[in-house]
């Protein structure tokens, strides 16, 4: 599986939208590469896993087919992960015909921020091209040629946010992120499933800042924590690649700061546009 990293920055991206302090204004007009957008992330050009306000950008940036896309998985339904007003674009006299339908899975506060968001411009011969699937945690589906698995995150109450598992030809993708600890029924389910890592994707929103207790977001600390409970019970092991991501500018994550995490905790940094196999 080929998995691409389009965004890397939590909400507020980085630098921060509205932000003026002094790290996101050492960003400005300097160093883009440092640039952080909101999380999307491609598997083999046809699995999205959420789709940002920056997805059009990212198609841009990074040379990405957005009509390529077959499958939309949502993690939930906070616009820097699901920004759906852009659907209502998927036809018309928007685009080409298109060549597949688009499959989106979220749960059900996902469903009315998709159906809000599109009621007042979207046409029936748009709408007509898009299925959408209410799932929840704790399921196994098929999807093309891909097994996955749903797992509940961490991230309120508001709504059942969701992690996703992605199999295909015996590779293993494991999709960490909004989200805090993982449960202990959550390590249990992939370990029953008989689900394999070779790739894991950590929310890492903190960065090396230890998180208050409760949050919805992690730190690298909390990531390595959840690395050590799938390796005990055989999700992942010590061939496992470990990437962190989604990090909010108030960790600061410059290059330096970034690099460090990655040599003392052996993982790799995600950054836009970042390309992995497995």
């Amino acid at each position: 599986m080929k998995i691409t990293y389009l965004g890397s920055g939590a909400a507020e991206g980085v630098p921060a939208m509205f932000c003026s302090c002094p790290f996101c204004m050492s960003l400005r007009g300097a160093d883009k590469s440092q640039y952080r957008t909101r999380s999307q992330l491609i598997i083999d050009g046809e699995i999205s896993i959420d789709f940002p306000p920056d997805a059009y950008a990212h198609a841009l940036a990074f040379n990405v087919d957005l009509s390529a896309i077959k499958y939309l998985l949502v993690t939930h339904s906070h616009m820097d992960h699901f920004y759906a007003h852009d659907f209502i674009l998927r036809g018309y006299k928007y685009s080409s015909p298109q060549k597949y339908r688009l499959a989106i899975y979220g749960n059900t506060e996902v469903k009315n921020v998709y159906d809000e968001c599109t009621r007042r411009e979207m046409r029936d011969e748009v709408s007509g091209l898009i299925d959408f699937t209410t799932l929840h945690s704790f399921h196994e589906i098929s999807v093309g040629d891909y097994r996955i698995l749903t797992l509940p995150a961490e991230h309120g109450t508001v709504e059942e946010a969701l992690l996703y598992y992605v199999e295909k030809g015996g590779k293993g993708y494991l999709h960490l992120c909004d989200t805090g600890a993982l449960s202990d029924k959550a390590v249990s389910f992939l370990a029953e499933k008989g689900a394999h890592a070779d790739l894991i994707t950590f929310d890492c929103t903190f960065l090396d800042a230890m998180p208050k207790a409760g949050t919805r977001h992690m730190c690298v600390e909390d990531n390595m924590a959840i690395l050590r409970r799938l390796m005990a019970v055989g999700v992942a092991d010590t061939a496992t690649k470990s990437v962190i991501t989604h990090f909010s500018h108030n960790a600061r994550p410059s290059y330096e700061r970034v690099h460090e995490a990655e040599k003392k905790y052996n993982v790799t940094a995600a950054y836009d546009g970042l390309v992995l196999e497995i």
